[in-house]
């Protein structure tokens, strides 16, 4: 049954063991990781018959006509990681960028990226050695490839696959082209270069292209440690190029999860109870099934759904029904006693005695849930067919999404198929266990087999049922010696989640550090929201030693440098943010600046934000400088805009959202109710990239941690208050 299923599946596929190459029917190299890392652990699947039929699940692929072909492991949802990723394979190859095509790869177990823990080893300053790096990987990915991981997230596309499978399955293809170059050529593979994708013998002048010599190579063994080129050689890498994804969506071409129309597809709407944990208790289809349209009302355990010949009708069906829900027992719970509930928490953990003589400083701080506020709500098309199902839908790790459907439809993970598309918009909110709606479509979608159907969250359903940035409150207590001089630091904050204890102990050398973690009740679902822990701990520990600054009376950049002497590169950026900004000078009438630091996700980022107040006494942020300390950029023009929209996003955050609770259930309906910066009121963002010889770090998160306490910083200074919640809001 199960090899029925795969043939079902992948139609003329068949799974083949391969050792890393192998040409195409037809003439052509392909070439998996799987020859470059694990070989030959690592699987292909081949067409049957000639070339062109259906689609390689390779990461490289050189047809006759010179032509190379990518497939990116990742998904597209803004961040241009196919273009980045693309660039840095095409560097070691040596290709004609002109001749380089980027394709979003399938999901398929081959592609689960076990590079992620290199980049998150990466981050921690861990080196890993050269003996090592075999094992580490291949055990990396049977641990990826187990759980079902081909996730997009946590900024690791370029610093992970990017940084070590691509430039390896690069560096291995342009290898095995220059050996079948010397074959050919008949003289020494030292006497050969390759060159904007051809294979070059300087002495006699002859020269070859990729294409020509692709299936020569396809039988050339693979390198097991190809060379890879240092910064100095990067000839691609390093310069701006215009992303893959652009030109789709600039004509209106490019296709979304929302976008899918399948033939005799049907469409739904869904309700779900408003309060978590909450259960469907009684529900009148009647007044839905007497609409034109209408097919079903869909009962399921904490949710109605009305499916229906168009979205439309389905939303108002839905509409029209009122159903009954429980409220979990938690239909009491408001903003206010969630805050208490934060604060309880940390009364239980004290913090240590000051040390002896010393003055110190308290305060306490708070961030509230946020949303992730997606463009694209949450949508999914589903269609059951024979014992298998198919997903259309966008999501940052369609592997994982693909378990899910599996579980919510009977089947085997073989028997399921995800489509993956461009997401519009991720921020966390499509991460692994986040797939409720892909869950809810394929229990709808049941009954209707072999019809497909879309399920679309609307933006009211979509508000209230995200898996939140997390309500944190954190204390701080900072000591100050009598020379003004910090030698304590302790904290307490609600949360144990992920990266929360790295992103709450600071990079300042302090004498004594002490950071805890007290475990909160959690009322609303939680999870990953761009940059993580480093979004509220940013704001915390920069807010805070600003205060600390203030009150040794010293300037809140030299304060910072001081204590940033044993960490050059961020003492580098810092300084370079308060060049940027002219800091030491006099602002403009009316403002004031503020500066932060946060390193998050492999790289470092210092923003001075210039902030005054407009007519009507609003918070207007006019500026922002930032430096960036990334490794290097692959692309800078990408670069800079990751920073830029991340300043963006962190300030929409900083300035007016927040997910409040009334009797149990999220108050926020809709954009109205949750307010993004305009370009009306958009700062001028200044972006430049420190290069200091470190690993490649992340750029999709980074720009988001410093905006908050930049900004609050600045406010302070304008005009004396000291804004410890967000969103900020002056008295």
């Amino acid at each position: 049954m199960a090899e029925e299923q795969k043939k079902r599946r992948f139609g003329k596929w068949t799974r083949r063991a391969f050792i890393g190459a192998g040409s195409v029917a037809g003439g052509g190299l392909v070439l998996g990781v799987g020859g470059v890392m694990f070989a030959p652990n690592r699987l292909k699947y081949l067409p049957e018959g000639a070339a062109g039929e259906g689609h390689l699940t390779t990461w490289i692929k050189i047809t006759p006509d010179n032509q190379t072909t990518v497939l990116i492991p990742h998904c597209e949802m803004g961040q241009g990681a196919l273009t980045g990723l693309g660039m840095l394979l095409a560097e070691e190859l040596d290709a004609d960028w002109s001749l380089v095509r980027i394709e979003q790869a399938p999901s398929e177990d081959v592609y689960a990226n076990g590079y992620v823990v290199r980049a998150f080893l990466e981050e921690s300053g861990f080196a890993v050695p050269g003996w090592l790096e075999r094992a580490l990987d291949f055990g990396a990915f049977k641990m990826a490839d187990f759980v079902g991981l081909q996730v997009t997230g946590g900024s690791t596309s370029t610093r992970g696959t990017g940084a070590f499978g691509m430039r390896l399955a690069g560096a291995s293809a342009k290898a095995m082209l220059l050996e079948a170059g010397a074959e050919q050529f008949g003289v020494p593979i030292e006497e050969l270069t390759a060159r904007d994708s051809n294979v070059i013998h300087e002495a006699s002048g002859r020269r070859v292209t990729f294409g020509e010599l692709a299936n020569l190579a396809g039988t050339m063994g693979v390198p097991r440690r190809p060379a890879l080129k240092t910064r100095d050689q990067y000839r691609l890498v390093g310069t701006s190029r215009n992303r893959a994804d652009i030109p789709s969506k600039v004509v209106g071409q490019a296709q979304y999860g929302i976008d899918v129309v399948l033939p005799d597809m049907l469409y739904a709407a869904i309700m779900r109870a408003p309060v978590p944990g909450g259960q469907l208790t009684s529900v009148d289809p009647a007044p839905a099934m007497a609409m034109a349209g209408v097919h079903e009302v869909v009962v399921l355990p904490d949710a109605v759904a009305v499916v229906a010949e168009g979205y439309w009708i389905a939303q108002q069906g839905l509409n029209a029904l009122a159903p009954q829900f429980t409220d979990a027992g938690v239909g009491g719970v408001d903003t206010a006693a969630i805050r208490g509930m934060h604060a309880a928490a940390l009364d239980t953990e004290a913090m240590d005695a000051a040390p002896e003589g010393a003055r110190t400083i308290e305060a306490e701080y708070t961030v509230p849930y946020l949303h992730h506020a997606t463009m694209e709500p949450m949508c999914a098309t589903v269609r059951l067919t024979d014992g298998l199902c198919e997903v259309w839908a966008g999501t940052q790790d369609p592997l994982s999404s693909r378990g899910v459907a599996a579980n919510a439809a009977g089947l085997d993970r073989d028997a399921v198929i995800i489509h993956n598309q461009q997401l519009g918009g991720g921020f966390g909110r499509r991460l692994p266990g986040t797939y409720d709606y892909i869950e809810q479509a394929v229990q709808v979608a049941k009954p209707f087999s072999p019809r497909p159907v879309k399920l679309i969250w609307s933006r009211e359903e979509d508000m209230r049922h995200g898996y939140y940035r997390p309500f944190v409150m954190s204390r701080f207590r900072g000591a100050l010696d009598d020379q003004d001089r910090l030698v304590s630091w302790a904290s307490r904050f609600t949360g144990s989640r992920f990266g929360d204890m790295g992103a709450a102990r600071p990079k300042y050398g302090i004498e004594e550090t002490d950071v805890r973690a007290v475990a909160p009740p959690e009322h609303l679902r939680t999870g990953a929201w761009r940059s993580v822990a480093a979004s509220q701990h940013g704001f915390f520990v920069e807010s805070f030693m600003d205060e600390l600054a203030h009150a040794a009376g010293r300037d809140p950049v030299e304060f910072r440098s001081e204590l940033l002497a044993e960490e050059p590169r961020h003492r580098a950026v810092l300084e370079r943010a308060a060049q940027m900004a002219d800091w030491g000078t006099a602002p403009p009438e009316g403002r004031a600046r503020g500066v932060a630091i946060v390193e998050s996700f492999g790289s470092i980022v210092a923003q001075v934000a210039e902030v005054g107040l407009d007519a009507n006494g609003a918070i207007r942020v006019y500026r922002v400088d930032a430096a960036v300390d990334c490794g290097f950029a692959v692309n800078p023009q990408q670069a800079m805009a990751q920073i830029q929209g991340g300043v963006v996003f962190g300030l929409s955050a900083a300035l007016y959202h927040q997910i409040t609770v009334r009797e149990g259930a999220v108050e926020q309906r809709n954009f109205p109710d949750y307010e993004m910066v305009r370009l009306a009121n958009a700062p001028h963002v200044n972006v430049e990239f420190v290069e200091s010889g470190g690993p490649i770090g992340g750029l999709g998160e980074p720009g988001v941690p410093p905006v908050a306490p930049a900004v609050a910083n600045a406010l302070f200074v304008l005009t004396g208050q000291r804004l410890r919640s967000l969103p900020l809001t002056l008295a």
